[in-house]
C-alpha cells in the first residue's frame, strides 16, 4: 500500500505552479499514476521540457505525484474533502483544488487499473450445467442414475499468460451427494460475505 506523501513531496508538488496550461497537470497527473513513471526517461525529460526544470526535480514531481495518486486509490478515497485533508496547511488553494479535481477524474480509472495488474487466482468468467441420466453401466445398481455435468469458462490472470486473456472451459460430473456438499458449501460461503460485507 502507497504511503502517505511526505511534507517534502508536498513541497515537490508546487513545481507544478510553473505549468502554463492546467491540461500540463492533468497530462502528468495521467502519466506519473503509472509504475513504471519514476523510472521513465521520456517522462523526466517531457516534464524537464514542460516545466522549464532541472532533471533532479522532474523525478521528485514524478515521484510525488505517483506517490499522492496511488495513496489516494490505495485509502480508497473518493470524496473532495477527504482528498483535500490529506494536504498540509499552507499548499496552494488553487493547486491543491486542480490536483484534486484531477484526481477525482481518474479515480475510477486508476482503481481499475491497479487491479488489473495485480496478480490474482483464475477468475469464474461463465457457468453451464446439465442434468444427465446414465443409462449405461457394468453395474446393474448403476442404471439410469442421474448426474450434473458442469462446465465452467475460467479465465486466467493476464499478467501471468503474457498480457492475452487465455479462458479455459472445466467440465466436472457431480453426483447427487456431491451436489447436495457443493451447495450446502457456497451457502456457507454466502452466509459469511453476507456477515463481512454487512460489518
Amino acid at each position: 500500500m502507497a504511503a502517505a506523501p511526505s511534507a517534502e513531496q508536498f513541497a515537490a508538488l508546487q513545481i507544478l505552479l510553473k505549468a502554463s496550461k492546467k491540461d500540463e497537470v492533468r497530462r502528468l497527473c495521467q502519466e506519473c499514476f503509472l509504475t513504471s513513471a519514476s523510472s521513465s526517461e521520456k517522462l523526466i525529460e517531457d516534464t524537464c521540457s514542460i516545466l522549464s526544470v532541472a532533471s533532479d526535480e522532474a523525478k521528485q514531481l514524478i515521484c510525488s505525484l505517483h506517490n499522492l495518486s496511488r495513496h489516494v486509490v490505495h485509502r480508497g478515497l473518493i470524496s473532495p474533502e477527504e482528498i483535500l485533508s490529506l494536504f498540509p496547511e499552507g499548499f496552494h488553494q488553487n493547486l491543491k483544488n486542480l490536483l484534486t479535481k484531477i484526481i477525482l477524474e481518474n479515480i475510477s480509472a486508476w482503481r481499475n487499473e491497479v487491479q488489473a495488474s495485480q496478480i490474482s487466482l483464475p477468475r469464474l468468467i461463465d457457468m453451464d450445467w446439465r442434468v444427465d441420466i446414465k443409462t449405461s453401466s457394468d453395474s446393474v445398481s448403476r442404471m439410469a442414475v442421474p448426474t450434473c455435468l458442469l462446465q465452467l469458462k475460467i479465465q486466467e490472470d493476464a499478467t501471468l499468460c503474457g498480457n492475452d486473456l487465455t479462458t479455459s472451459a472445466l467440465t466436472i460430473e457431480l453426483n447427487k451427494q456431491t451436489v447436495d456438499t457443493v451447495l450446502d458449501g457456497l451457502g456457507r460461503i454466502r452466509d459469511q460475505l453476507s456477515a463481512v460485507a454487512n460489518k
